[in-house]
């Protein structure tokens, strides 16, 4: 683990240069602890770069992300790194990263969406397990005013998350925000509360002849996340058809009218059903075979927060609470925390290193929050051993909770010791025992383990070693070539960078390259390589050869106008493809039509990776021929 750091805007600056700068930053996010990156591209040589800056714990690569685990900092870095990235949360242009798969890109939303508020919700829900403590100590504080006032006070988030929601997921989704605050806010109105009680007693409420149904969204998510991923399409779309002079009026207009109505009609219902599917899914596990639930969730958690992709949780908790008003799969979470806790202290204890030692209490401190990958990658994970004691010991504590039939009745943002009062219930007092009970094995258990067994060789050391050896000077061995040739992609005429009518293009500015004035609508692979990068509208395309010549080819000039209309891709994102293989075909007359210029840019991006790029001689450009080659 790297030393701690202060100097957060120096941090913030090394991560940026590392993964590749500006350019190669497609979007950030951050959670509790991490700081999550989307790239353009990944670099090999990145995650070891900023594995090693102080001030950061370790980096996971993991849905589509380049995840720095930076601990309670987290906050800090994001702040600066986010001010020297131009990602632009309003543009169509940056729109979140579609590669991965669905899974993937669904948990890299639960993420986006919940963790820039999940402290809220955090301290909200100890608050409200502060007031279940003061009310089983002082009955009669259950009547006083104070008691109203803070219990109104922990329910507003829950109350309002769908306006939470409408924030954090219109940014994901690079939609208006105010427009999805309305929408949401329409969700939780008193006025369709109302509405929706008078339907559940019986009375039959149409629009536009279409019965709605007795759904209420306060508390939900599902229902206002997938409002806003809807909205986000139309809006672009009316964006696109809008004229300028009405659209700040009728664009709102029309996303209003349409998307509440919707929502209440399809979307709400549909979604909501799903979410409480899920958590009746699970629900049934945990009341008819509850020891094999606390021992999955006990043994396993831990494993599923090492990559990140514990938000996914998330909606089905909640749907618990909205419909129960209890969750017990929190209450087997909170044992699984705790039992990494225990194994850190159990390192604490064993280790002769001051060092260790230090880096143990910090990260033990933090667990006492709820948040463990400070201690999961500074210690646990670190000496290997005392992560799979952590494991077996959540394991061992859950299993034991779970003949108590615990269940916590108020949502935990980050579960840990301090939210064990959130079991407590008077209809179901062995709830808090089971919790109690569960919670102290897995925290003595697996210093007991440390104890006897020992907690095994530092990892991280031996990773410096091995670099280190890594790194030791070899005998040089010659290599093939130093040079890669670009053949030409298009059947045309070659035109120099300096003839482009586009100042961009003209001044080199992007890279040295050459411009081709097609004969034919095809474009061919100029080298064997891969797909690094396709816009949005199909007009130009990022490729990378098998020896690092990262090319773009910009079909025709300001074609992004067209909307995609004129190409057809032949290949996505990732794909491999050989020398001569069909990329790409477009309508070069629907082009003209439209009064654009096709002609067609193709720019070594990485110029600065090359001591030369030369330009062939000549005039006409086939398929196949050399165009220029790059000089390492």
């Amino acid at each position: 683990m790297s030393k701690s750091v202060r100097n957060y805007p120096q941090l913030a600056k090394d991560i940026l240069e590392a993964v590749g700068g500006d350019e190669n930053v497609v979007g950030v996010t951050r959670c509790a602890t991490r700081l999550r990156i989307v790239l353009r591209r990944s670099k090999p040589a990145a995650k070891d770069a900023v594995s090693s800056l102080p001030g950061v714990i370790t980096v996971v690569e993991n849905n589509g992300q380049f995840q720095v685990v930076i601990g309670q900092h987290v906050g800090e870095v994001y702040d600066h790194f986010a001010g020297l990235v131009n990602v632009d949360t309003s543009s169509e242009e940056d729109e979140p990263a579609q590669n991965g798969s669905i899974m993937n890109r669904i948990i890299a939303t639960m993420s986006a969406v919940f963790a820039p508020f999940i402290y809220i919700l955090a301290a909200a829900g100890i608050l409200q397990g502060l007031l279940i403590l003061l009310t089983l100590l002082f009955p009669a504080f259950l009547e006083t005013g104070t008691y109203q006032v803070f219990s109104f006070i922990s329910w507003a988030p829950f109350t309002f998350l769908p306006i939470f929601i409408a924030i954090t997921a219109s940014k994901h989704f690079k939609t208006n925000m105010f427009i999805a605050v309305a929408a949401c806010a329409a969700l939780v109105s008193p006025d369709w509360a109302n509405m929706a009680a008078r339907i559940a007693d019986g009375e039959v409420i149409t629009f536009l002849n279409l019965g709605l149904s007795e759904t209420v969204y306060t508390s939900s998510v599902l229902p206002p996340l997938f409002l806003v991923w809807f909205l986000s399409y139309l809006e672009r779309f009316l964006n696109k058809r809008i004229h300028e002079v009405v659209r700040p009026l009728f664009v709102p207009l029309i996303c209003l009218v349409v998307m509440v109505p919707l929502t209440l009609v399809a979307i709400g219902p549909i979604t909501t059903l799903g979410a409480n599917g899920i958590a009746n899914g699970y629900n049934f596990l945990a009341e008819n075979a509850p020891i094999l639930a606390a021992t999955i969730i006990g043994s396993l958690w831990q494993v599923i927060v090492i990559f990140g992709v514990h938000w996914g949780i998330t909606p089905m908790i909640l749907a618990n609470y909205e419909q129960y008003g209890q969750d017990s799969f929190q209450a087997y979470q909170t044992i699984a925390v705790i039992a990494q806790i225990g194994a850190v202290l159990g390192v604490i204890l064993k280790a002769r290193s001051k060092e260790t030692k230090k880096v143990g209490i910090s990260a033990g401190t933090t667990g006492l929050f709820g948040i463990t990958e400070p201690a999961i990658y500074g210690v646990t994970l670190r000496f290997k051993k005392p992560f799979i004691y952590g494991c077996i010991s959540g394991a061992v504590g859950a299993i034991v909770a779970s003949f108590f039939n615990p269940y916590y009745y108020a949502y935990a943002g980050l579960p840990g010791p301090l939210t064990i009062v959130n079991g407590i219930n008077a209809g179901n007092p062995t709830s808090i025992w089971g919790i109690v009970i569960g919670s102290a094995i897995a925290i003595v258990l697996p210093i007991v383990l440390v104890q006897i067994f020992g907690f095994g060789e530092d990892t991280a050391k031996q990773a410096t070693d091995e670099k280190k050896t890594e790194a030791t000077p070899k005998p040089d061995n010659p290599t093939s070539a130093n040079e890669e040739t670009v053949a030409a992609p298009i059947n045309g005429t070659i035109l120099q960078l300096s003839e482009v009518p586009d100042d961009v293009f003209a001044s080199g500015a992007m890279g040295k390259g050459v411009a081709i004035q097609p004969s034919e609508g095809k474009l061919h692979g100029p080298f064997d390589g891969s797909v690094v990068m396709v816009a949005p509208t199909k007009h130009a395309i990022g490729i990378r050869s098998t020896t690092g010549v990262e090319l773009l080819i910009h079909v025709g000039l300001d074609t992004v106008k067209l909307d995609g209309t004129p190409f057809t891709l032949l290949v996505k994102e990732g794909d491999k493809f050989k020398k001569g293989d069909l990329l790409m075909e477009f309508d070069q007359e629907a082009i003209i039509q439209r009064g654009i210029e096709t002609i067609t840019p193709i720019i070594v991006t990485n110029t600065g990776d090359f001591s030369e790029v030369m330009i062939e001689e000549g005039t006409n450009s086939s398929v196949g021929q050399a165009l220029m080659t790059a000089v390492k």
